[in-house]
């Protein structure tokens, strides 16, 4: 069965920093492109960054452009988030998700077919 886990999640300062992480079980996230994505509640859920399967191709949605930074160790099975100067507004549910091998990175929530159970990220003071 296909498992990803999310961990890193909780409460922070505006201005202040986390760093989520995505580690799989059971698959490779080797040949995926791997998203990250939030939900807040009474909203939708909405893609923040991917990164391709070999790692140098990364998008993000403009709402965190310049501030966070995704990266991914395939030796570790691993993908992460770094959240820099974070905003009341990035509070939401955070998930990663898998694509299928062999697709290009997106942002689409629909375009990905295995998913995390999340991981709450607080930005208050």
């Amino acid at each position: 069965q296909l498992q990803l886990v999310e961990s890193g999640g909780g409460l922070v300062q505006p201005g202040g920093s986390l760093r989520l992480s995505c580690t799989a079980s059971g698959f490779t996230l080797d040949y995926r492109p791997i998203g990250w994505f939030r939900q807040a509640p009474g909203k939708e859920r909405e893609g923040v960054s991917c990164i391709s399967s070999s790692g140098p191709n990364t998008i993000y949605a403009d709402s965190v452009e310049g501030r966070f930074t995704i990266s991914r160790d395939n030796a570790k099975n691993t993908v992460y988030l770094q959240m820099n100067s974070l905003k009341p507004e990035d509070t939401a549910v955070y998930y990663c998700a898998a694509r299928s091998p062999g697709w290009y990175p997106s942002l689409s929530p629909a375009d990905f077919s295995s998913w995390g159970q999340g991981t709450q990220v607080t930005v208050s003071s």
